[in-house]
């Protein structure tokens, strides 16, 4: 019923969503690029999420990242892609499932939006660090990019091969992900974070929140750098096409991210708190997230402005969540979720040439709602299953002692934590 004309449709669509575009080599070459710059990132979080958390789980971290990208592999090829991408009416794809990949340009199409896919469930990662036991995480991160994400972007970007999401069909925007990436891996880690619950000592008796900081903070901020740059592949990447759109793409894309940064700072002075870097690292990211869905179709100054919003939701969002007692342990889900949210819905309202359009702001609400509605519960059940399984919380023993060594059996920093080889494993 909100439908707009075909041709502000065919204006909006991103171009994934339609077959046979990388025939071209220079085309094939910027996709296989952009496709690096994305994997990169896994690089970025690593970095970020191990360095905002304590010495003793920073090996965990970044194992659970490896995990990510190596068992979410598995899961995106043989059933994500197809679920995603394949022959659909609408709702699901049906074909496609463990596929071929014989043609090159289907190849380099599944290798960039493999990295997507791998995003997503990195984003769960650092929400729920330094009490999730391993298995029960890897478990959970193959049902994020084997079906949790697959199902939603079918509906918002599919096909690649024939047919349509009803929500793409409806004119939903949202080019790179701010929703479809972001926002779904946010209402995942929102889900398990309920599930798993707070850190010990994260909330005192009064509920007052206490301060756990990150043992790493050069880490946390090279993290960032390396997101940043891995976010020119992940908006520029999106055309699947070296075009010249990916000149605005890329620069709203950095506008955004710093406007993010500055903002973040700005209300911390405004709210009379210390100036944190790791918040002001996370309003820069929260400021890319934002502009992820409406990097195409934005002037420069909206995508300041879309940045600077996304900063303060940071800050606020953070807050928020102290609030409730819900222990997100790098503030993904402010960075992801709301910062993502709020960039989808920026999609509608600073449409170029076309600001402040009803129909097309519903349809952007419609989006942003069926993911909440979608991925939470679907998220939830899962995290609940395993809790109820196999077990989701490591126990309060090795909490205390960290994951790296409960875990894994090796530590970060064995010259700084000697004490914990002679421990042993209860």
């Amino acid at each position: 019923m909100y439908r707009l004309p075909l041709c502000l449709l065919l204006a909006v669509v991103p171009l994934p969503a339609l077959a046979g575009v990388l025939e071209a080599p220079a085309d094939i070459a910027w996709t296989c690029t952009a496709a690096a710059l994305v994997f990169f990132m896994q690089a970025g979080f690593a970095l970020l999420e191990g360095g905002m958390s304590r010495a003793k789980n920073s090996v965990n971290v970044i194992m659970k990242n490896y995990a990510d990208m190596c068992y979410g592999v598995f899961a995106f090829w043989a059933v994500g892609y197809g679920l995603m991408f394949g022959s659909s009416q609408g709702w699901l794809g049906l074909d496609h499932f463990v596929p071929d990949l014989d043609d090159n340009s289907d190849a380099v199409f599944f290798i960039f939006q493999l990295m997507f896919a791998a995003t997503a469930a990195t984003i769960v990662s650092g929400a729920m660090a330094e009490r999730t036991r391993f298995g029960a995480y890897v478990i959970a991160s193959m049902v994020v990019t084997g079906l949790i994400y697959p199902v939603f972007g079918a509906w918002a970007w599919g096909s690649y091969y024939d047919g349509s999401g009803w929500l793409k069909a409806m004119g939903f925007i949202d080019f790179a992900g701010s929703t479809v990436v972001h926002s779904v891996g946010a209402w995942s880690a929102l889900a398990g974070v309920i599930v798993l619950g707070p850190r010990l000592g994260r909330f005192g008796a009064d509920g007052r929140p206490r301060m756990i900081p990150g043992h790493n903070l050069p880490m946390i901020a090279l993290g960032g750098f390396i997101l940043w740059l891995g976010w020119f592949g992940f908006n520029g990447g999106s055309t699947l096409a070296a075009n010249r759109d990916v000149g605005i793409i890329a620069t709203n894309t950095h506008l955004a991210g710093a406007a993010g940064f500055a903002a973040a700072l700005a209300v911390q002075n405004l709210l009379r708190q210390p100036i944190l870097m790791t918040l002001g690292v996370n309003g820069a990211i929260g400021g890319l997230v934002a502009i992820t869905a409406p990097c195409a179709t934005v002037t420069p100054a909206f995508a300041l402005l879309i940045g600077a919003v996304a900063g303060v939701l940071t800050v606020l969002g953070a807050t928020l969540l102290d609030r409730l007692q819900l222990d997100d342990a790098v503030g993904a889900i402010p960075v992801h979720g709301f910062c993502g949210a709020w960039g989808t819905l920026a999609a509608g309202l600073f449409f170029k040439g076309d600001l402040f359009n009803l129909d097309r702001i519903v349809v952007q609400l419609i989006g942003i709602a069926t993911a909440f509605i979608w991925t939470f519960p679907i998220a939830f059940v899962v995290f609940w299953g395993l809790k109820k399984s196999i077990g989701l919380r490591v126990n309060s023993l090795h909490e205390q002692r960290g994951l790296d060594f409960t875990e894994h059996y090796e530590i970060g920093y064995p010259e700084f934590q000697k004490d914990l080889t002679h421990a042993g494993k209860s």
